[in-house]
């Protein structure tokens, strides 16, 4: 049976940032998440640091926040103590949404029962998952508004994907993909887009359906783009790669939540069914292509590019990012997709720079680590 949905503060705000752990030898992925785990334990530090999935990567997430600033000194705060100890174990911390250069097949599963499920379950694609993903949870303060806000943010879904693009690179290749992780989230049955029900009584009724199948035992098993995260009272975007640095993070957050908050208020978006018929084509678009990637308007079927809608975009919630205090961060999300810069263009840039994906991940490092 789904939990009841815990109402929150309306547009509260809360981080996710899967890291990578490298080995200071050759920057490869190496597996001592355990061990960092049980070092930064001894050392106070603010939000909570956990396992992911395999031993190379791990989770940090912050505390609820309502503006952009309160968020980024937090994040700042937790990484500076997370670096601070991977200097005594001689690890490096990166950002990005795929290592350069591993290779799954080395991974090694991180001992806790569900990931040891997941691993049974899927097979070679529990380790394929060793990729890095930003996720935003903005506070809903009832279920119908959850979902509403769900839908409405579906829309957006190619602009943060955009956005957040730093994993160009897989086991050493340049994938001609500004994300090429989000390839390997989709190959998993639950992936995807969340059904379109309106109302959390629908939603009940959907997961109870899906339950009785036996495929799904509770909501932690949809790996949709965007889904409910009802014991939080929150909607959670799930499409974002993880950003070289938190600054980039934290700017992302504020654009949805300020983008969010426009949602919510003015009600100038009605979502639709058919919303979703162009959907996978401009998550493709903005995964292969970044900013450049063609954009398709759900409800005009207007062609324009990633980069022209999200500058409407933000032209649009002015407003509202002042409300929420994200307006500085929109400013840098502006500048960014103005002069064309992004992580994936940077990634590429660095490895034409220094001519090895070993260097790439040493520079990814030292942009994380501020070395």
């Amino acid at each position: 049976m789904l939990e009841p949905f815990s109402a929150s503060e309306a547009l509260s705000l809360g981080v996710e940032l899967e890291l990578q752990l490298l080995s200071r030898v050759d920057y490869d992925l190496t597996p001592v998440a355990a061990d960092l785990m049980a070092a930064v334990a001894r050392r106070k530090h603010p939000g909570d640091i956990k396992p992911e999935l395999t031993q190379s990567m791990i989770e940090i997430s912050t505390s609820i926040h309502r503006s952009h600033d309160t968020l980024l000194a937090e994040l700042r705060e937790i990484r500076d103590v997370l670096c601070e100890t991977a200097d005594t174990l001689n690890v490096a911390v990166a950002g990005g949404g795929t290592h350069p250069f591993q290779h799954w097949a080395e991974r090694r599963i991180y001992d806790t029962p569900r990931f040891h499920h997941i691993s049974s379950l899927y097979g070679y694609l529990a380790k394929q998952f060793t990729i890095f993903g930003q996720h935003i949870h903005v506070g809903c303060p009832s279920p119908d508004e959850a979902l509403f806000l769900l839908h409405c943010l579906s829309r957006y879904v190619p602009q943060f994907i955009a956005l957040s693009a730093s994993s160009p690179f897989v086991q050493g290749t340049d994938t001609g993909f500004a994300s090429a992780r989000l390839n390997s989230v989709f190959a998993f049955p639950l992936s995807g887009r969340a059904p379109f029900v309106e109302s959390w009584r629908e939603f009940g009724a959907y997961f109870d359906k899906m339950t009785a199948t036996g495929v799904v035992e509770g909501m932690k098993d949809f790996y949709w783009d965007i889904r409910p995260k009802p014991e939080f009272g929150t909607i959670e975007v799930r499409v974002c790669d993880t950003p070289l640095t938190v600054e980039t993070a934290a700017d992302i957050a504020g654009y949805i939540q300020a983008l969010s908050r426009m949602l919510m208020i003015e009600r100038t978006y009605m979502p639709a069914e058919d919303d979703y018929l162009v959907y996978t084509f401009n998550r493709f678009q903005a995964c292969r292509f970044g900013l450049d990637g063609t954009f398709v308007d759900p409800k005009t079927h207007e062609h324009r590019t990633l980069r022209e809608d999200i500058l409407i975009t933000l032209a649009t919630i002015d407003r509202h990012a002042i409300e929420t205090g994200a307006e500085s961060a929109c400013a840098r999300l502006a500048a960014r997709v103005r002069d064309g810069v992004s992580d994936a263009q940077w990634c590429r840039d660095r490895y034409a720079e220094l001519g090895s994906t070993n260097e790439l991940a040493r520079a990814q490092s030292g942009l994380w680590m501020r070395r």
